[in-house]
């Protein structure tokens, strides 16, 4: 038996497309699928780091109880898919429970990176307002993560054109398929 479990973001929530097409694709090759989904977050996350802190804990809390009565030792294999605060959710709840999944993480947070990423693919773009590339890069290369990184691309990988934005959708969904065909 295979589980993917999908950490959305604050306004990233699974039915958008980073979300929603890894999920499809990770059913595709035989996960069960799991969403998160988080609620009563704190407004003016950014720029605040008080703000951020508690969506975080708020977000962790919360997925801790839509986890707690799986029984993760059922899985052969495991797959956290996560975007944004996800992403940090995702690596600190892997890092307290011991499990040991492989990750992609769609635009992680700076705080991601504090917990230390073992196993995983990293997406950014070169124009996100929540985490500058550069520090993701550094922080992938120290981590030995493997990276992907789009030009001009925000928050969400995109960048305005919508027919740019659909190429990198299905780039950035090719190459999550990729990763996860390597570690099957």
């Amino acid at each position: 038996m295979k589980l993917a479990v999908i950490f959305p973001g604050i306004g990233y929530h699974c039915d958008k497309p980073l979300l929603y097409y890894s999920s499809k694709a990770a059913k595709q090759l035989g996960y069960e699928i799991l969403r998160l989904s988080y609620s009563n977050m704190p407004e003016g996350v950014k720029g605040s780091p008080e703000k951020m802190r508690l969506a975080f804990e708020i977000a962790l809390a919360q997925t801790e109880e839509q986890l707690k009565s799986v029984n993760f030792a059922e899985y052969e294999e495991l797959l956290f898919i996560s975007k944004s605060i996800g992403t940090a959710v995702a690596s600190a709840y892997e890092q307290k429970h011991g499990v040991e999944p492989q990750n992609i993480f769609y635009t992680p947070v700076e705080e991601t990176f504090g917990f230390g990423i073992h196993k995983g693919i990293v997406f950014c773009g070169t124009a996100d307002p929540w985490a500058k590339s550069s520090m993701t890069a550094e922080k992938c290369r120290e981590q030995g993560i493997e990276l992907f990184v789009t030009e001009n691309a925000d928050h969400s990988l995109e960048t305005g054109n919508a027919a740019a934005d659909i190429e990198t959708l299905q780039q950035v969904i090719s190459k999550s398929i990729e990763y996860i065909n390597q570690k099957q």
